[in-house]
């Protein structure tokens, strides 16, 4: 198609090249600055800029921060035991203890072992988690654009002001990165309807490590709400399959002992190391009957959350809190209301007196802010749009996911500093999924620093556990 042309005021003409209106653009986005970062519409135009700021920062922090060896070695020697032909869980072990972690984790090492020229080349070792680091990025901001609920300057907190996240990748190598830059590709297959092969690589971050088991159940909630039993078997059937195959040399050789070692739940965690129980005595900490309570506490809450929060998600599942969860179990074109995800309609002609009083609370809010903004010379049409209520598909699968590892996470026996990588990509949309509306954009952010600040004390204390702690419960 040819250019438009346009006359400009001295007759003369002016091609409307990609180039000007690239130049335009950006020029309104300046304009509307104040927009730029509360308008989850322009998620991918921070995101992009942030994500190159992160390139530069990488690279810095490799060149100008020290490594500290802690599990790397450990790690190289383990899977090096394997390539020199053990199979025996129990005879597996490294500088820190015995081999704990499930077979996905010795493919994946076992190639980074041979990459960085038997674990020795610790620089490339850290370029490659740079590479981690950046793919999570990736695939965080293609979740929270499909979301458009957090605001976007907020993804300056949850990338380039975390000095533990950078550290987690970059300075200390450890496994936990890697099992969540695989769970993340997993959810955003998800998001894009391929559960079997969402499933697939679900499976394979549990097989690095078994932390992304706290996400299980949200899992199985979204997978009975979308297919019922019968067709939710073989999906989970896809996730026990891969456990088999990637274990299956180990399983041969000492079966007892590889599930023993790669899936001990009870195993024991060192006092010393804590960050979220500092101020309890250690004879507390260590004792068995605290560990049940904990999980006691920890399967009511999730629960409650199903019975409550996921089940009766009225703005999203199109109103079935009329049917007990065990609909769940029957077939979705079975149940008194099909399972049904929102639409247009939904939000213009909804059923329900809940979603009549959002309604009414979007307009209140949408006056409020027009008001705001518009002292801060910022385009009316371009502020509404920002505190609208983005009622999508997506929403309700990050939020069941993401809810479902953030109770395992308040109520984890323990919580070393690596495992912040575990939960801290999903804090943002957390946040600003509170019901209470009124909790401010810098109360949230406040938040998300005490978190910080409590991670990145070290060696934990009293104050910085109880801390976390709080707000862990403000968000719950």
């Amino acid at each position: 198609m040819a250019p438009a042309v346009v006359l400009g005021a001295s007759g003369k003409r002016r091609g409307g090249s990609s180039g000007s209106q690239l130049g335009d653009y950006l020029r309104k986005v300046w304009q509307d600055k104040y927009c730029l970062l509360f308008n989850p519409q322009y998620t991918l135009l921070v995101a992009a800029g942030l994500w190159l700021a992160e390139i530069g920062i990488n690279v810095w922090a490799i060149h100008r921060v020290a490594y500290t060896e802690i599990d790397w070695k450990a790690y190289m020697d383990e899977v090096e035991g394997v390539i020199n032909g053990t199979y025996d869980y129990t005879a597996l072990k490294g500088d820190t203890g015995p081999l704990v972690y499930p077979a996905g984790f010795v493919y994946i090492f076992a190639v980074l072992y041979y990459i960085t020229e038997r674990g020795v080349n610790i620089r490339l070792g850290q370029y490659l988690f740079a590479v981690f680091y950046l793919i999570t990025l990736l695939l965080v901001f293609r979740i929270y654009n499909r979301a458009k609920k957090v605001p976007p300057f907020v993804f300056f907190f949850m990338c380039c002001a975390s000095y533990r996240i950078h550290s987690i990748f970059i300075l200390r190598l450890f496994n936990d990165p890697v099992a969540m830059v695989i769970l993340f590709l997993a959810i955003n297959l998800f998001l894009d309807d391929h559960w079997s092969l969402g499933c697939f690589f679900f499976s394979l971050a549990v097989s690095v490590k078994m932390n992304i088991l706290l996400f299980a159940p949200g899992l199985l909630f979204l997978l009975l709400l979308e297919f019922g039993l019968i067709r939710t078997i073989p999906k989970l059937s896809i996730c026990a399959a891969l456990q088999v195959i990637l274990g299956l040399p180990f399983l041969l050789e000492n079966p007892a002992g590889y599930l023993t070692c790669a899936f001990d739940l009870g195993r024991q965690f060192l006092f010393k190391w804590t960050v979220n129980w500092r101020f309890l005595p250690e004879e507390v900490f260590l004792n068995r009957y605290f560990h049940v309570m904990l999980l006691t506490a920890h399967l009511s809450v999730l629960l409650v959350f199903a019975l409550y929060r996921w089940n009766n998600f009225e703005l999203f599942w199109s109103c079935r809190s009329d049917e007990s969860i065990f609909s769940l179990l029957k077939d979705p074109a079975q149940r008194k209301t099909p399972h049904e995800k929102v639409t247009a309609d939904h939000i213009l002609f909804p059923g329900s007196q809940r979603m009549l009083y959002y309604a009414g609370f979007t307009l209140y809010s949408k006056t409020l802010y027009t008001t705001v903004f518009g002292l801060l010379g910022c385009n009316k049409r371009r502020v509404l749009s920002s505190v609208t209520f983005h009622f999508n598909e997506w929403s309700p699968i990050i939020f069941v996911l993401f809810t479902s590892n953030f109770i395992g996470v308040c109520f984890s026996r323990s919580l070393h500093y690596q495992f912040y990588v575990w939960y801290f990509h999903t804090l943002p949309f957390l946040l600003w999924s509170t019901r209470v509306k009124k909790l401010a954009h810098l109360l949230k952010v406040l938040i998300l620093g005490l978190i910080e600040l409590s991670w990145n004390t070290y060696p934990s204390t009293v104050y910085s556990s109880a801390s976390l702690h709080v707000c862990h419960l403000i968000i719950l």
